[in-house]
């Protein structure tokens, strides 16, 4: 089994990345494969909302000009998911947000690429902001029907400049047992093929006239 994780933060030695690379550890101690793929570096176009990506239904994004399309394939062969993202100003860093409304109705719209894989979201902030930034990434997680583990307080993990993470002794081991959960929760899943419940169709509604 493998889990992928997303770093959204254009540092790939910061926070952020600090604190997946403690989930990873956690989950590779229980023999799960574990990658980081770094996002927030990356020149990303926000989502135009042409619809061409469930025109097609080939699982690509209809922008060729970034990493979108190469990340994706990553996301659908992967059997966890973790999204991780700074705060800036209170909410998902912009490159960060931008890749994620692509890739995720990418996979929504070539058939549910994400349903029923084990999804989490992690967040480094340095003072506040960071309930306001997990609630924004768990919809990406929710929406999609994954699976979502849990630690022992929500996965915000705190510091400023890179390293001052690994002093946050109650978000390393926030971080720690999201990893042990989530390597749990990815054998249930194995355990469980064949026996989970159908997808619908979704139904959609609108409430105006």
């Amino acid at each position: 089994m493998k889990v992928i994780a997303l770093n959204g933060s254009p540092h790939k030695s910061g926070n952020t990345a600090y604190a997946l690379g403690v989930v990873g550890k956690a989950l590779q101690a229980e023999g799960i494969e574990f990658e980081i793929v770094e996002i927030g570096g990356n020149r990303i176009h926000g989502c135009i909302a042409c619809g061409k990506c469930g025109e097609r239904e080939d699982g690509k994004c209809a922008i060729t000009n970034d990493i979108v399309n190469e990340v994706l394939p990553k996301m659908k062969a992967a059997d966890g998911i973790i999204i991780g993202s700074p705060v800036y100003y209170s909410g998902i860093a912009g490159t960060m947000k931008c890749f994620l409304d692509r890739t995720f109705y990418v996979a929504s719209a070539n058939g549910g690429w994400f349903r029923h894989k084990v999804g989490a979201s992690v967040v480094a902030v340095r003072r506040t902001g960071g309930s306001m930034t997990f609630n924004a990434l768990n919809h990406y997680l929710t929406v999609s029907e994954m699976l979502v583990p849990t630690a022992n307080y929500w996965n915000v993990i705190h510091g400023r400049a890179p390293g001052e993470a690994a002093q946050d002794a109650e978000g390393n081991q926030i971080m720690q047992l999201l990893g042990k959960n989530m390597a749990w929760m990815l054998k249930m899943r194995e355990q469980g093929k064949g026996i989970e419940p159908k997808g619908e169709e979704k139904v959609f509604m609108s409430f105006i006239r």
